[in-house]
């Protein structure tokens, strides 16, 4: 396992994947299993993920996202979508804690009650921007746990979302988020690291 420190520091955006380097399901499986541990409000998992592989859908997308190079190359694409709707499958996602007998039927009726309550009254705008910022954060874990198991990864917000919906018939209750290519770093066109602030720049005490 890969110390957490140096995991943070050598985590790059790759702009360019070393061909022929292809990735398995089962070895993205085993990131998603790590994935499915990211917090989320309400533990209702907004995150839902399109893992493409396939040669000529890539080649799709590489042109919805305006043909970069990196789209091409990458072993896998992947999408990264928030469930606008998530606060629907809440009777579901917490049926487990009634069946355990950690909530009576009435604690979970309550539960659920609150919950899609909680969201239903914000509206819309809210639900969008709780979808997106739920599968942020699943997004950066998905990132950490891919280069734990030795791929490099780069997030993308350069990519026509509606093309990229039509492509693979994604639902409108689905915010297309982010786009992840993975890959193998061809590290010798690596950049050097951008300038990153001091911490006195963008953290205040009170």
């Amino acid at each position: 396992m890969t110390d957490f420190m140096e995991l943070i520091k050598n985590r790059r955006s790759a702009s360019n994947f070393l061909p022929d380097h292809p990735i398995s399901q089962q070895e993205l499986n085993e990131i998603f299993e790590l994935v499915k541990l990211a917090p989320s409000a309400f533990n209702l998992q907004h995150a839902q993920y399109v893992a493409v592989r396939d040669s000529s859908v890539k080649e799709q997308l590489k042109e919805a996202a305006y043909r970069q190079y990196k789209v091409g190359s990458s072993s896998a694409v992947i999408l990264v979508l928030g469930d606008k709707r998530a606060h629907d499958h809440a009777p579901e996602i917490y049926e487990g804690l009634k069946t355990l007998g950690v909530l009576n039927k009435q604690e979970y009726d309550q539960m659920v009650q609150d919950t899609v309550s909680f969201y239903e009254t914000r509206g819309p705008v809210f639900q969008k921007d709780e979808a997106i910022r739920n599968a942020s954060l699943s997004a950066m874990l998905f990132m950490m746990a891919a280069k734990e198991k030795g791929w490099d990864t780069c997030p993308m917000i350069g990519f026509d979302s509606e093309a990229v919906r039509e492509i693979l018939n994604i639902d409108d209750h689905y915010e297309v988020v982010l786009m992840i290519t993975i890959g193998k770093e061809k590290v010798e066109s690596r950049r050097p690291r951008g300038y990153r602030k001091p911490v006195n720049e963008f953290v205040t005490h009170i």
